[in-house]
């Protein structure tokens, strides 16, 4: 059995050391200089996102020419934060079991990078199949795995107060699983 199974049931969350504080510890862990905020983080069972909002740019931009700025603030401080980012996500990744992946808001400008695309198998039988393929010829996505892509995010978009209860749920019946016996 790999990291993970527990039998019946699959995987479950109890299995990944938690990550509840894992917004509190970058918080305190992060300079204070990076961020004019406490930074988003993200946490699922692969990756931990941490998204900083930078300092506003100063100066004069059309629409152009501030997304343009934007962008360049953004690959600046990427580029200025690399070694201290890796050491603060080597960090993490031992205390949490998970990857880290960084990002940086500037004004209207959201980029994220070292994040992860993990793939997922699925098996769909010819009636979902026929919806990505759907997709696909329209032009929507460019394959079923970027029209599946899409029809999750759409589903996340519109299902996020229903897909927040779920979460809760879930991690109601993990605490409990934790303080019942041993089987094993």
């Amino acid at each position: 059995m790999g990291r993970g199974w527990r039998g019946r049931g699959g995987w479950q969350q109890a299995d990944l050391p938690s990550a509840d504080d894992a917004a509190a510890w970058f918080a305190g862990r992060l300079p204070d200089a990076w961020f004019t905020g406490a930074p988003e983080v993200v946490v699922d069972r692969e990756e931990i996102t941490v998204v900083g909002t930078l300092a506003a740019l100063e100066g004069e931009f059309d629409d152009a020419s501030r997304a343009a700025a934007e962008s360049g603030r953004i690959a600046r401080w990427r580029e200025e934060t690399r070694d201290e980012r890796i050491e603060i996500a080597r960090q993490a990744e031992h205390r949490y079991g998970r990857k880290v992946a960084w990002g940086a808001v500037q004004g209207g400008t959201r980029e994220l990078f070292t994040h992860l695309a993990v793939p997922v198998m699925t098996r769909l039988r010819q009636p979902e199949r026929q919806v990505l393929d759907t997709l696909v010829a329209a032009g929507v996505a460019r394959s079923r795995a970027d029209a599946l892509a899409w029809a999750v995010r759409l589903v996340g978009e519109h299902a996020d107060a229903w897909l927040g209860e779920l979460r809760d749920a879930m991690s109601r019946v993990d605490d409990l699983r934790s303080q019942g016996p041993d089987l094993t």
